[in-house]
């Protein structure tokens, strides 16, 4: 007993006929006629009886039938599964992201995507690019969005746009005045900074320690969300992302940093290993990629 054997038996009850059955199936009345024989010599009883005018089911015909339509649409919905998986419209993935990209960015896009690949199940990890890198590894994520990985990580890496960041301050600070501030001018006052292991923290460490001679007046919060809310307490200054900033916090204003590319890459990272991608998880990535590329990441 097969599939399609299930389907010719249903097709025979629904049209009344063997001929009828063939046309709609566009089988050869020989091919329904022996499909049954075989269906029902496997079965060991009899479930049509077949008169000069029409078919009728037997007892244990109306059995197999009303049993046979549940089985039916479960082997479709099967066969429908199956051909989404197949196709990158089924599956499960599961993404890592950094902020802001995780707080700003991912939710608009995933609501976008989640409509267009409603079987695609997803689950979101939030940290840091190398607790990221450190799950990527061990296989716990498919795929992550985060700023460029250490070289000699075994990962591959496409850069998809860049992340600006702007110097925010409070509005009655001594360099608010100036449209454009030079990273010497940043000496004597206080700069808010995130986590020691944070790559936006490292990359500006890198910038200002070149251009700004010795170290600075800092003061370390350890996530960069929160580091608005401290500007906007008069607590001192930061740079931030600018996507992070709108609305821009009461009493701050934004200064670009002269003649220093503060600025960070940020893409997509999968791990070598798993190339090439499995459906879902190459489905995904081909969304993000268009619509982190399209706008520039907005």
């Amino acid at each position: 007993m097969d599939f399609k054997t299930l389907k010719t038996f249903q097709a025979i009850v629904s049209t009344g006929s063997f001929n009828k059955a063939a046309e709609v199936l566009s089988y050869a009345q020989s091919t329904v006629t022996m499909q049954i024989q075989k269906l029902e010599a496997q079965l060991g009883v009899q479930l049509l009886e077949r008169g000069k005018q029409q078919i009728s089911l037997t007892e244990a015909g109306r059995l197999f039938y009303e049993q046979s339509l549940q089985i039916v649409k479960d082997m479709e919905r099967l066969q429908s599964s199956l051909a989404d998986l197949q196709s990158g419209g089924a599956g499960n993935v599961r993404i890592g992201v950094t902020d802001p990209t995780a707080s700003y960015r991912l939710p608009k896009l995933l609501q976008k995507f989640m409509a267009r690949f409603p079987r695609i199940e997803l689950s979101v990890e939030i940290g840091g690019t190398a607790a990221l890198c450190e799950s990527l590894h061990r296989g716990e994520l498919d795929m992550i969005l985060c700023s460029a990985p250490q070289l000699g990580t075994e990962l591959h890496f496409e850069p998809l746009f860049i992340e600006e960041f702007v110097l925010l301050l409070p509005g009655d600070h001594p360099l608010a005045a100036g449209t454009e501030i030079t990273a010497d001018r940043l000496r004597g006052h206080r700069l808010l900074i995130t986590a020691a292991g944070c790559p936006y923290r490292k990359k500006l460490e890198s910038v200002l320690q070149e251009s700004a001679g010795p170290p600075l007046n800092t003061m370390e919060i350890g996530n960069m969300a929160s580091l608005k809310f401290y500007v906007e307490s008069g607590i001192g200054m930061a740079f931030v992302p600018r996507i992070m900033l709108q609305p821009l916090p009461a009493g701050t204003v934004v200064r670009k940093l002269s003649g220093a590319a503060i600025d960070m890459s940020c893409g997509i990272a999968c791990r070598i290993a798993d190339y090439p991608l499995k459906p879902a998880s190459l489905s995904l990535y081909q969304f993000l990629k268009t619509e982190l590329t399209a706008c520039d990441a907005y």
